[in-house]
């Protein structure tokens, strides 16, 4: 009884420290996180996945919530996940450690994904779920894709700036997503140029007085919250007549998938009707 104890605890210690691209292809693969959901759902083979996150499902949070939709949903927690016999997980960075660690200790093996900050991360993070499922081939030719969309999408330089603006003033600058993005579609990100770095808030008075030439919200949800009163002030009021503005919704936003590409292409189409 000892001896086996010993043999599942090096045996889960392996597996925790193992590369990402050790030992053959996972057979049964259970993702509980929003963004491994997407990428998992592109490059995994006809039955390989066997269950993605509630959020996967989420349009307002998923840019695959349709696809999502023929898979076990799962709330990620260790004992359902556990449940599953799953011989591969896939979470955040950010994934609860309690239940990457709990996951770790029955034995079974966790990768952790980062959160991009940039279109190069998106790049480098297909690579690595192609690796992972042991289909590097379908990830190769998914960032094939990528690129060459890109390239069509990318533009010089520009004399228009955005502003994306949230409820409480929140924002995005230099060394986030949304930042890389704006600049890959010809915009440069007031957020950044206020010195903003990571995602923050911008003072109302401030965007006022950068004037941007594209005024990016989201799209308004139900309910209400005090967050949301800086949305209705009238001086944002009057920047919205004077600028040209842009709704946006999450999905094609936040995580580091193909289909961020839809942002920039949305945000080209715009810059264009500025020129």
């Amino acid at each position: 009884m000892r001896l086996s104890r010993l043999i599942a605890l090096g045996l889960a210690l392996a597996l925790a420290g193992a590369s990402v691209s050790a030992g053959p292809a996972p057979a049964r693969v259970v993702s509980i996180n929003l963004c491994t959901d997407q990428l998992a759902m592109m490059l995994a083979a006809p039955g390989q996945l066997v269950s993605v996150s509630e959020l996967a499902a989420d349009p307002h949070s998923s840019a695959m919530a349709r696809e999502a939709r023929a898979y076990k949903a799962n709330h990620g927690r260790a004992e359902e996940v556990y449940l599953l016999d799953p011989d591969l997980v896939l979470a955040g960075a950010y994934t609860d450690p309690a239940t990457v660690g709990m996951l770790r200790r029955v034995g079974l093996r966790v990768v952790q994904f980062d959160t991009v900050k940039s279109l190069d991360d998106t790049r480098a993070l297909i690579a690595k779920m192609a690796r992972v499922l042991g289909h590097e081939e379908a990830g190769a030719a998914l960032i094939a894709e990528f690129d060459a969309r890109l390239k069509t999408l990318r533009a010089g330089e520009t004399t228009h700036s955005a502003a994306l603006y949230h409820p409480n003033g929140y924002s995005l600058g230099n060394g986030t997503l949304a930042d890389d993005i704006l600049r890959a579609a010809g915009f440069s990100n007031v957020a950044r140029e206020l010195g903003l770095r990571g995602g923050g808030t911008v003072p109302l008075e401030r965007l006022v007085m950068a004037a941007p030439d594209l005024l990016i919200r989201g799209t308004p949800l139900p309910g209400a919250s005090r967050s949301e009163a800086v949305m209705t002030h009238p001086a944002l009021a009057a920047l919205t007549a004077d600028t040209a503005g842009l709704r946006i919704t999450s999905p094609d936003w936040i995580c580091g998938t193909p289909h961020v590409l839809d942002a920039v292409e949305t945000l080209v189409t715009a810059r264009e009707g500025l020129q």
